[in-house]
């Protein structure tokens, strides 16, 4: 049977009959147009996809589409001449369960410009270890240390540490030579933590100062948490450190003031994985496999899901349970 004209995959439907998502069967004409057409082997689960699949957020913009921001698999077909049959490829972000159909699919047709070919050092597994949430952590710590971030600027606090990206930024921060804190509310997970770089893990009451400056305490850090932690990290960073903002797990606001932009120098970096430019974007995978490799990838993996199991872990994250990465076994 020619595996093109029937698949499964995970489609997500908003119209008169309401917002609904689940497994079905569909053809490759079914898909979005695009120049490589894959047989995916892994994707991921990431906060962007718990929101789309089950409507708690407005993250696709035309209905329908198969759901899934990342995906890694062998190309079956290709217009484009950078790629051919049997090429290892990976794809995240860039569209894919937002404006065309992402991942969870048994086979998935991609716009070739965002198609990135395999690194050498990654298997397809643990590129979607790394997915998204990787790329994520990765690109934040290329924005800091290209504005001078260094490890003898102290540590660098990382919010949200449990979940998927503050997961992979301890471990991807401490492979590339940084000291690493993890701030979490989850003190049953410090030795998780701890197994993946951080030299100490604190209390997300480390991070409840009102006052517009503090104490320098960390090099800088990330923060995939918003609202008050994002303002008091701020006011704790030493001078010319960097913040890197990934994130928005329990708030969308910034109540902050200037004060230390103005009489430290703190940097405040913006981190948008889902546009990087290719050539970053590029980059941004050298490194994580290359120097920034963690070697704790199969401890972050801590659940693996067929695409049948996909609405558990979606209710899971989203009721803030989750801890690590979970890698999606497609094929």
């Amino acid at each position: 049977m020619n595996p093109l004209a029937s698949f499964r995959a995970f489609r997500i439907h908003d119209d008169a009959d309401g917002y609904r998502s689940g497994i079905q069967t569909i053809a490759l004409d079914d898909l979005n147009p695009g120049e490589v057409v894959i047989r995916p082997a892994y994707s991921s689960v990431n906060f962007k996809d718990a929101l789309a699949g089950t409507g708690k957020g407005k993250i696709l913009r035309r209905f329908p589409l198969v759901g899934g921001i990342d995906v890694a698999g062998h190309v079956l077909q290709s217009r484009d001449p950078a790629f051919k049959e049997g090429d290892a490829v990976l794809v995240t972000g860039s569209g894919l369960s937002e404006t065309r159909d992402g991942g969870y699919s048994e086979i998935a047709r991609l716009d070739a410009r965002w198609v990135i070919p395999l690194p050498a050092g990654l298997s397809l597994r643990e590129s979607m270890i790394l997915g998204t949430a990787g790329f994520t952590a990765a690109l934040a710590l290329l924005r800091m240390v290209e504005n001078r971030q260094t490890p003898e600027l102290g540590p660098l606090a990382v919010t949200g540490a449990t979940g998927g990206v503050g997961s992979l930024a301890v471990a991807i921060f401490a492979k590339a030579g940084f000291s690493v804190h993890a701030i979490s509310g989850k003190p049953e997970h410090a030795a998780y933590l701890t197994s993946l770089g951080a030299e100490q893990v604190l209390p997300r009451e480390a991070l409840a100062t009102t006052r517009p400056m503090e104490t320098a305490r960390f090099g800088g850090g990330l923060d995939n948490v918003g609202g008050p932690m994002l303002t008091s990290l701020l006011a704790q960073t030493a001078p010319y450190g960097n913040v890197a903002s990934a994130g928005l797990a329990a708030s969308a606001q910034l109540d902050a003031t200037v004060m230390p932009f103005i009489i430290r120098g703190v940097s405040l970096l913006g981190v948008a994985s889902a546009g990087t430019a290719r050539d970053i974007r590029e980059e941004v995978w050298r490194r994580l496999a290359s120097d920034w490799k963690p070697a704790t990838l199969d401890a972050i993996c801590t659940r693996e899901v067929a695409l049948d199991g996909l609405q558990d872990v979606f209710a899971t994250m989203l009721a803030g349970g989750s801890q690590g990465r979970t890698l999606v076994c497609i094929q």
